[in-house]
């Protein structure tokens, strides 16, 4: 598992494609899938915030974060817009920083991203976590580029050819 400077470093036009994508509204808009306790799939929407070295969420104390406490694996897919298919999908584990440091850091861009000075009512109760990456795919104009941390493996292909 990666966190978001060493994927942006191993795989840098995927991650330019994910940060793109993720922020195509000018805030980061996703939908995020939790295993629940019974092994069954829970999709929400969340707004994930990148940092130079992290990709983050601030989460309130609800039914995706008792999943991500319990079992970390995520999957976080880019809201869809328009008739395009153009998204980013990314696979991996959550853990949740303690460093005060950190979160000041994303805090700091979730208000810079909103262009807000003073952050919402219950705010400073949301827990941080982040997102480390195992795997990723991109889809731009029906090009399919995947990436996965380990082993390291890249594959580009599109729906009439493929490539590795």
């Amino acid at each position: 598992m990666l966190n978001w400077g060493r994927f942006r470093r191993s795989a840098p036009e995927l991650a330019a494609a994910g940060r793109e994508l993720l922020y195509r509204s000018g805030v980061g808009l996703a939908l995020l899938g939790t295993v629940r306790d019974d092994g069954g799939p829970r999709v929400h929407p969340v707004s994930p915030i990148l940092v130079e070295d992290g990709l983050y969420a601030l989460l309130f104390v609800s039914p995706k974060l008792a999943d991500l406490v319990r079992d970390g694996r995520f999957a976080l897919h880019s809201f869809p817009a328009g008739e395009g298919l153009d998204a980013f999908y990314a696979t991996g584990r959550v853990w949740f920083p303690t460093d005060e440091s950190v979160r000041r850091t994303v805090a700091a861009a979730f208000l810079a991203e909103r262009g807000v000075e003073a952050p919402p009512p219950g705010f400073a109760r949301q827990t941080l976590v982040e997102f480390l990456l195992g795997s990723c795919a991109v889809n731009r104009a029906g090009r399919f580029v995947t990436w996965a941390s380990s082993p390291a493996r890249h594959l580009a292909y599109t729906s009439s050819s493929q490539s590795e």
